[in-house]
């Protein structure tokens, strides 16, 4: 077991523990290939990437598990509830990006000020698009499902 795990790069005192699943390549080609991670990318299409994603999933839990899942406006509730907490997560990332990035000199634009302002102007507008799709995709499977029944039939 201790031929697998060791300090990372050897070093004791760095903090880190060196495994075969957080250093394999595997692991490195799949954490750079995320949004996030990826070179080459503007941080405003690293945002909205992240946001589509997260909007999207964030309508179907308010949807099927808040309290007005049993009415006719769960849907509707849903989704606003959706918008309500993705304002208050690019209020979160904006003064994350305000307190954490004062410098100019990083390799990736991302971690500079300027950077981490596009990338939260593109989580909220990737979010709520996210959730807006979602939205429309849960209103309209009534009408999808009776269209693609009567083409089988």
């Amino acid at each position: 077991m201790t031929d697998f795990i060791k300090p990372y790069n050897d070093d004791p005192f760095v903090g880190n523990l060196s495994t075969p699943v957080s250093t394999s390549s595997f692991t490195r080609g799949l954490l750079s290939n995320l949004p996030a991670y990826r070179r080459g990318v503007t941080p405003l299409m690293r945002g909205l990437e992240i946001g589509m994603a997260h909007g999207y999933f964030l309508v179907g839990p308010f949807d099927k598990l808040g309290p007005l899942r049993n009415t006719d406006v769960a849907l509707l509730s849903g989704f606003l509830s959706a918008v309500g907490l993705i304002i208050i997560l690019t209020t979160c990332l904006s003064m994350y990006g305000n307190v954490s990035f004062d410098k100019e000199d990083s390799k990736d634009v991302l971690q500079t000020s300027e950077g981490w302002s596009q990338f939260t102007a593109g989580f909220l507008v990737g979010a709520v698009g996210g959730a807006g799709f979602a939205y429309l995709c849960l209103a309209n499977i009534p009408v999808l499902q009776s269209a693609g029944l009567s083409a089988v039939s």
